[in-house]
């Protein structure tokens, strides 16, 4: 994984580096954390549980690191699922999570 290769996927990684302290070093380690299969397998298993409360915290707590990575196309969708969990939506979010997928699928074949 390069900067290069995080920039044609529509990382922002001048602001993520930034952020980082300048320490391209200390941003190149911290992507592949926030690409962790884990945190998204939470989310999508709250979803699917209604446990909106939880999902919500899940998705914040996701919104803040892929901010702070400047991760924008990661981002912008978890923000989308984050404000109708902040609502406490009950809608479909199954397209959001498949574009989530496909999104972090693209990252993460990269890693």
């Amino acid at each position: 994984m390069t900067v290069d290769e995080l920039k044609k996927l529509g990382a922002d990684t001048e602001e993520g580096i930034k952020r980082c302290a300048g320490n391209e070093a200390f941003y190149m380690k911290l992507v592949p954390m926030a690409l962790d299969e884990s945190k998204y397998s939470d989310l999508k298993k709250q979803i699917g549980e209604k446990d909106f409360n939880a999902a919500f915290e899940t998705a914040h707590a996701l919104k803040g690191v892929l901010a702070n990575l400047s991760l924008t196309p990661l981002c912008d969708i978890i923000c989308e699922i984050t404000e109708l969990l902040r609502a406490k939506q009950d809608t479909d979010y199954a397209p959001l999570l498949e574009k989530l997928d496909k999104v972090r699928g693209d990252f993460t074949a990269i890693l």
